[in-house]
């Protein structure tokens, strides 16, 4: 085995190993949910079957290819299984951005490590992740076809396979509008080098762009909701709440540890450019600044732009690498070792793979996968409710609510992570009440609830027992109160 096979191995087995990790949060719940009603009622939810507040409202998320094959992963290989679907999807996405990257193998698994440790910001076991996949194999496309790789016509053919994943990403995941923001990226840099050059517009990559960009449009219709989801990613954009109250919405916060592998990259991408030797192409500002804003935006679109950046990065940084090789003498290790260095790579290889297994066998483990779960959901609080039956409409905390779906579904929920279904209206009436503000007895007689489960410490928990309630249950994490 050569250095290079041996350093892209450890590379894939390091990205693996990072993601296998307990992945379930707050949203992958609601999402079991929706999967376990498709798969009990063989249908594509339209309207909401889960809260009392909007029971009944048209609900038409583009989630169900994926959400039903979720359900079926908990169901016969519990939290562990989601954890591994979860590493395999990221390192699976990686593996499309590796083969577009330039330079030796040191530097492209220098930078694939900082990026995937930058993105895993963002990484659980939830629909966007066929975002997060669909995003690397569009690069992969059309990375091949804008710079005429060797097989340029099999990079050509390629591009028909864009409207068909459209067709998966439009059943799987809102994130879909990335396919087009790609595209459009690609089709300026196409539309740029035909106004600089004489080829007819028949001939020219821009018009197969746009080709292709038509099919991808009638691609996304190809769903239960029909035509109206062209608008899905727009409407969920100007929903107020999600900037405002939710994190992942929010912009990162540089002051945390899981935003510096961002910095890093961020500042890579800087550097590379700074160093480089070749001007910098329209297509790679167009993936560094958009895909920049995005993520100084919502930090969700970090994960993104951790696919875009190693592209640009290494493109740049390859030949100034290659530069310092001559100087120095040092090569990449492509020759072929002597029998006793290919024993001792196979060693090394054999004990990373071990390491990796018992990784993988710790993630797996159902007992660890639990104790993550009890330190961020009310696990002891739903075992009361489910053993006492206390009676009436439930008022929950918002980060619960798709926790409650799959472990109370008995108990409608009054708000959960869908936030494209509640809207602006019922997230700031949830927050009134959080918040203990005024009218907030008003809006809980209104929607007669008579079970409340928020966590310790809120404004509402304060105020209830001096309002009449009755606390039955509290921990350190949640408190239970009836009327």
């Amino acid at each position: 085995m050569s250095m290079n096979r041996l350093v892209t191995w450890i590379t894939f087995l390091a990205l693996f190993a990072m993601a296998m990790r307990p992945s379930l949060d707050s949203d992958t719940w609601w999402h079991l949910r929706a999967g376990e009603w498709i798969l009990e009622t063989r249908a594509v939810p339209q309207t909401d079957p889960f809260s009392y507040t909007r029971q009944g409202a048209d609900w038409g998320y583009p989630g169900w290819l994926v959400e039903a094959p979720m359900a079926l992963i908990y169901r016969y290989l519990g939290a562990g299984g989601l954890n591994l679907w979860t590493a395999l999807m990221t390192t699976l996405a990686f593996m499309f951005v590796w083969r577009r990257l330039s330079g030796g193998v040191f530097l492209r698994a220098f930078v694939v490590i900082l990026a995937a440790a930058a993105a895993g910001i963002y990484s659980a076991a939830r629909p966007y992740l066929v975002t997060f996949l669909l995003t690397a194999i569009f690069l992969w496309v059309l990375e091949g076809y804008r710079w005429d790789r060797p097989d340029a016509l099999k990079a050509q053919r390629r591009l028909w396979l864009l409207p068909v994943l459209m067709i998966v990403w439009a059943n799987s995941h809102g994130g879909f509008i990335t396919g087009f923001i790609l595209l459009g990226v690609y089709g300026l840099s196409g539309l740029k080098d035909l106004l600089l050059s004489r080829a007819a517009l028949r001939e020219s990559k821009f018009l197969r762009l746009v080709w292709i960009g038509g099919l991808m449009i009638l691609a996304v219709c190809v769903n239960p909701s029909g035509p109206v989801m062209l608008l899905y990613p727009f409407n969920t954009l100007s929903i107020g709440a999600l900037g405002q109250y939710i994190q992942e919405w929010q912009p990162p916060d540089f002051h945390s540890a899981q935003a510096q592998p961002f910095v890093w990259l961020l500042l890579a991408l800087i550097g590379s450019l700074g160093i480089s030797r070749r001007r910098i192409a329209l297509s790679d500002f167009l993936l560094a600044a958009g895909f920049a804003y995005l993520s100084f935006s919502a930090a969700r679109n970090i994960a993104l732009f951790a696919l875009a950046a190693p592209l640009v990065i290494t493109r740049h940084a390859a030949p100034v690498m290659e530069s310092l090789a001559r100087i120095t003498g040092l090569r990449s290790g492509s020759a072929i070792p002597n029998r006793r260095m290919q024993r001792l790579n196979w060693a090394i290889l054999g004990l990373i793979v071990f390491a990796v297994l018992i990784k993988t066998a710790t993630a797996f483990s159902a007992e660890a996968n639990q104790t993550e779960i009890r330190k961020t959901m009310p696990v002891e609080a739903v075992d009361f409710i489910r053993s006492t039956r206390p009676p009436g409409r439930l008022f929950n905390s918002y980060n619960w609510g798709g926790y409650l779906l799959w472990e109370l579904p008995e108990y409608p929920v009054f708000i959960d992570g869908r936030t494209d279904l509640y809207d602006d209206e019922l997230v700031e009436e949830w927050l009134r009440v959080v918040r203990a503000e005024a009218g907030w007895q008003a809006t809980l007689d209104r929607w007669d609830v008579r079970l409340v489960l928020v966590e310790v410490g809120t404004p509402l928990a304060e105020v209830l027992a001096e309002a009449g309630w009755e606390l039955l249950y509290e921990d350190g994490l949640a408190v239970v109160y009836g009327r």
